[in-house]
């Protein structure tokens, strides 16, 4: 993982508690407390009591691109309504000679569900499930002021992301931060500077946390926004449980067979993002591609930005022992662990590393291809996000593929640049004629 952001408060249910601002972020893990207070309210107005008692428990609980021939990348064909859906490649055999389902099969399942509830949305209002109205803990009227921190939070982590949600509807820009915000935190839970405390009981009641939000129950400010969020938008609990369960992967998982495994942890970390954020951003009425397709762009934005995270971070992630990269292909390329741990710059990692660079450009190439397809007001963040990103490609490559002493990053210039360009290539409507991800 490559964000930090300031932990969260996780409690227990069963447990009695109450920090005077409920915006407090700990984990208890038995007598001991971890706490962060970086997302506390600058305004001691925002800040409210919050408290669990005990008693009544509660219930514990972004082959997405090759259902398209063009995710060349993977394989697979898809056709759509009306049409039969065959995947290529779907199964795989495991050591023991069993067939088992594959990583991309497991998340485009999870791709269909999302993009039948929009379609849900767009037959009738009434098809929808109806949820229950938000509990906000404290005061109604500070709905509006739990959104704003959102926003701070968002403003102060992802400077340039947050100047484009600006050209949103103020609905969709705060829905966005909300959702921003949980990812954040989240992810903080394994990546932050209290991470080698984080144990899997932390993350199950950090998921029940998750359900209660869903459910209309939120602990906190910032969760009351998200609640809210999911309230108004068809946004389904599915990918922020996989969010969650990228977590887990973290906790115990630190190498990496084949690119099938690395894909699914792909689509845990960063994937589930874009499944989360597409019911909000909207997609353009005039466009003619498939949900699904949509759906599967910003899916391989995510994959993208994932995979770009790892190249960059090779050095990094082998300080904490950490290598995600594909063993297999390591090992037809004549590397081993050793050599990452050593850090050393060859022949073989420089062709390596080409192949790797090679594979993330295919899935930047993919979501460019959908983003146009999005609301016109959502595409210009999500195009900046996605050409700065795939900018560090080419950084690593100007480093002479050394990812172990030297960061690949873009420069503030690069960056003011490549702002402009975003913002030309979001004003292109969506082709009505022969879109790529045009219903068949």
């Amino acid at each position: 993982m490559s964000m930090s952001v300031a932990l969260l408060w996780v409690v227990s249910p069963t447990s009695e508690v109450s920090n005077g601002t409920g915006l407090l972020d700990s984990v208890r893990e038995g007598n001991r407390v971890f706490v962060s207070s970086r997302f506390l309210a600058r305004d001691r107005n925002l800040m409210w009591n919050g408290r669990i008692k005990k008693g009544g428990r509660q219930r514990w609980n972004f082959g997405s691109l090759i259902a398209d021939p063009r995710y060349s990348c993977l394989g697979g064909s898809r056709t759509e309504k009306g049409s039969s859906f065959s995947v290529q490649s779907s199964l795989v055999a495991s050591p023991a000679g069993e067939m088992t389902v594959s990583s991309e099969k497991k998340v485009y399942d999870v791709v269909l569900k999302q993009a039948a509830l929009v379609k849900r949305q767009l037959r009738s209002t009434d098809e929808l499930e109806v949820k229950p109205d938000i509990v906000v803990p404290g005061n109604l009227g500070l709905l509006s002021e739990a959104y704003d921190r959102c926003g701070e939070v968002c403003a102060e982590y992802a400077k340039t992301f947050y100047l484009g949600t600006k050209l949103m509807t103020p609905e969709r820009r705060r829905a966005i931060w909300a959702i921003y915000v949980w990812c954040r935190r989240t992810d903080e839970l394994v990546d932050g500077p209290n991470a080698s405390h984080i144990t899997p009981q932390a993350l199950d009641r950090w998921e029940a946390r998750l359900e209660d939000i869903f459910s209309g129950r939120p602990f906190d400010m910032l969760d009351a926004a998200l609640s809210d969020t999911v309230s108004r938008f068809p946004v389904d609990i599915q990918p922020f449980r996989d969010m969650i369960e990228g977590m887990r992967m973290d906790l115990w998982k630190s190498r990496y067979n084949n690119f099938d495994e690395l894909y699914l942890y792909c689509y845990y970390v960063a994937g589930t993002v874009g499944l989360m954020s597409v019911p909000v951003m909207g997609i353009a009425p005039e466009s003619k591609a498939t949900t699904e397709s949509v759906y599967n762009a910003a899916l391989a934005l995510g994959l993208a930005n994932q995979l770009t995270n790892i190249l960059r971070d090779v050095g990094e992630d082998a300080r904490r022992g950490r290598v995600y990269l594909p063993q297999d292909e390591l090992a037809q390329a004549g590397l081993s662990d050793e050599d990452i741990f050593a850090g050393r710059v060859t022949d073989k990692w420089r062709n390596f590393m080409k192949k790797q660079i090679q594979r993330a450009r295919k899935f930047f190439d993919e979501s460019e291809k959908g983003v146009t397809e999005l609301d016109s007001a959502s595409r210009w963040p999500v195009l900046a996000a996605l050409l700065l990103y795939r900018k560090i490609l080419d950084e690593i490559e100007a480093n002479d593929y050394n990812n172990f002493t030297r960061r690949a990053y873009v420069s503030k210039p690069k960056k003011l640049l490549t702002l402009p360009i975003a913002y030309a290539k979001s004003l292109v409507p969506p082709n009505r004629t022969s879109s790529p991800l045009a219903k068949t």
